[in-house]
């Protein structure tokens, strides 16, 4: 095939497309005006719907809106419902069915609620001012039923169920505090005490405490927690201070205290020191307990609340203890002093607990301060004690050369203070511990970082130096030398004795001890000195002649100027170097100044039966061997005389 016959097959076929093409075009020119035919047609369908079309739509917008308002009005229709039964519960009041009245007042608080939140419905204020004021009725009787059943259940304590709720050894049945633990050391004294069991009392039944619970809880929900604190606070703080009443609790002032005779005022400082005990590990403790009970939940009352139940009873308390802090000084004061000091040290940790809330500063701080200045008043008493002895000007005369009151008294009182106990008579009536050192380095500690036992052995040395100047000037007043001397003896005697038996030993030392028992012998000494004028030559076996000064001359009776010294056998001729005159002068000066000094000296007293025997025999040391050798030197002789003169004798 040649080109020119390409050509034309190529030009056959460009032209065969052009007419497809041509018939395309025209097809698509027509589809083109048909779909544009449609356009039309369905615009004015739509058109003609649409009415229909917002008539279907706001229909189902009504059913769903009366679907809602339905919903709604049941739920309004349920709280009226609720409303309606709650107030039925509330009418009938809360002491049938407390539970069901506090359910009661939920639900009307749950009501206030949903209308204040939908106040859109037409009656919503009205219903508002209905569940309110039903509200205010129910929490007025929710008052009255708190107040009826508080009161209802709070009860003065019987002193007697106090006393049971004691440790044993604390009840007043058992022997007296003051002699318990006799024998014991003080350190042993205050186990006891910690490990001491108290059991409280049944302020409020346990059965009513959930109840009162749940009433002071509304209260405070519903805004009145004042009415509630009032409540609260005026009924237990009227129970508490009748129960102190009946255990015998009263305010006393210093001047009330000063008027007192001090028998009264003792047995009401002890029965104090029970009742502070008695009023914080029980009754205290136990209005704590209740209080934090019932207010739970009501932080911002019950701290207040127990502060004001409390405050006036502490106040009465604390009241009698500043009014003896503050009273006279005497020295019989000292160990009541030191026992209410006691008491309040052992409380110390317990009140400090019970008021450690701000709104308790201030019963706490007097505390503290009564502590302080119960301290304070019984060092300065104790002090004062040195200064009383020393300057003590009692007239009691002891004509027996006996142990002096005076003696006795501050030897009691040294022992009282280191053992708990006295040899003679009683001091205190109502200690509450076995001794008063730990008690006494205490009060030391309070004001000065010294060694508290140097302290007290400082104040104790200078007391016994100020009883023996005392009785120093006190042995003046006798007129007798000899009297003179077993006064003294007597007396520094009974003090290195009691003190070798009492605590006291280890705090004034064995030196002390020691320097004063060589005291009493040269009393004892002194004694047979100004009494027997002993001097007797062993040798000789003579006594040498008293000189003029000495006032009782007795030995000098049995001495005979010039005489010769006896024999081998025993016997000198007296009758050649002394008359028979002579011999039967000095037989009846001696009888008689024997008789005279035994008649006198019968009537003074040594106490001490130890003491007594030995003075006995030193006595009998000085004067028999004189007499026995005057008898053997001049008996004969004067037996003689006696057969030629009958009337000597």
């Amino acid at each position: 095939m040649g080109a020119p016959q390409a050509m034309e097959a190529l030009h056959e076929r460009a032209g065969f497309v052009r007419e497809s093409l041509a018939k395309s075009q025209t097809i698509t020119d027509n589809m083109v005006a048909i779909l544009g035919s449609f356009d039309h047609r369905l615009s004015a369908l739509e058109t003609a719907m649409r009415p229909t079309q917002i008539r279907t739509h706001s229909v189902r917008r009504a059913h769903e809106n009366i679907d809602k308002s339905l919903k709604y009005a049941e739920v309004i229709l349920a709280q009226f419902d609720l409303t309606r039964k709650a107030e039925a519960k509330i009418l009938r009041g809360p002491h049938e069915d407390l539970e069901s009245y506090l359910e009661a007042i939920d639900q009307l608080r749950s009501n206030v609620q949903f209308f204040s939140s939908n106040k859109g419905f037409k009656s919503s204020d009205g219903v508002l001012n209905h569940a309110n004021n039903l509200l205010a009725k129910a929490i007025s009787k929710l008052e009255d039923e708190f107040r009826q059943l508080l009161t209802n259940y709070s009860k003065p304590v019987e002193p007697d169920l106090l006393f049971d709720c004691l440790p044993n050894s604390l009840r007043p049945s058992s022997a007296s505090p003051g002699h318990q633990g006799e024998g014991h050391s003080k350190a042993e004294h205050q186990k006891r005490l910690e490990a001491a069991i108290y059991t409280l009392p049944t302020l409020i039944p346990p059965r009513v405490l959930p109840l009162l619970h749940d009433l002071a809880q509304q209260m405070a929900q519903a805004g009145h927690q004042q009415q509630l604190f009032r409540i609260y606070r005026d009924t237990r703080a009227s129970v508490l201070e009748q129960s102190l009443r009946k255990l015998g609790v009263d305010r006393l002032s210093k001047d009330d205290v000063q008027k007192m005779p001090w028998e009264v005022l003792e047995a009401k400082i002890g029965n104090w020191i029970h009742h502070m005990r008695i009023a914080v590990k029980l009754l205290i403790v136990g209005e704590k307990k209740i209080c934090d009970q019932i207010l739970e939940g009501v932080s911002s009352l019950r701290d207040q609340c127990f502060a004001e139940v409390t405050a006036n009873s502490v106040s009465v308390l604390l009241s009698f203890g500043e009014a003896i802090a503050k009273s006279k000084r005497s020295p019989e004061k000292l160990f009541v002093l030191l026992d209410m000091y006691e008491i309040m040290r052992e409380l110390h940790s317990e009140i400090q607990f019970l008021f450690e809330s701000k709104a308790c500063i201030e019963m706490r701080e007097s505390a503290l301060s009564l502590t302080k200045r119960l301290a304070q008043t019984a060092q300065e008493t104790f002090g004062d004690f040195e200064e009383a002895v020393e300057k003590d000007a009692t007239k009691t005369a002891v004509f027996d050369g006996t142990v002096h009151p005076l003696t006795s008294y501050v030897i009691n009182y040294v022992k009282f203070l280191f053992d708990g106990s006295a040899d003679e008579g009683v001091i205190c009536s109502c200690p509450y511990s076995p001794c008063y050192q730990s008690t006494l380095k205490q009060l030391f500690q309070e004001f000065d970082d010294g060694d508290p036992d140097n302290q007290l052995a400082s104040v104790t040395t200078r007391i016994m130096q100020a009883l023996q100047n005392n009785l120093d000037g006190k042995s003046k007043q006798y007129k007798d030398p000899a009297l003179t001397q077993l006064f003294l003896m007597n007396n520094i005697h009974y003090i290195v004795r009691s003190v070798r038996r009492s605590e006291a030993k280890d705090l004034l030392g064995d030196d002390w001890v020691q320097i004063h028992r060589r005291i009493v012998q040269q009393h004892a000494n002194q004694y047979k000195r100004v009494s027997w004028a002993k001097r007797l030559s062993r040798s000789e076996a003579l006594l040498e002649t008293l000189t003029e000064s000495d006032p009782l001359e007795i030995l000098q009776c049995l001495t005979v100027q010039g005489a010769a010294p006896a024999g081998p056998g025993g016997v000198a001729d007296a009758t050649s170097n002394v008359s028979r005159a002579v011999i039967k002068e000095k037989f009846k000066t001696f009888n008689s100044q024997f008789e005279e000094l035994h008649q006198r000296q019968s009537q003074w007293t040594v106490p001490d039966s130890e003491l007594r025997e030995s003075l006995r025999l030193a006595v009998a040391e000085v004067l028999l061997p004189a007499f026995r050798s005057f008898t053997r030197r001049f008996g004969q002789t004067y037996d003689r005389e006696r057969e030629k003169s009958p009337e000597v004798h």
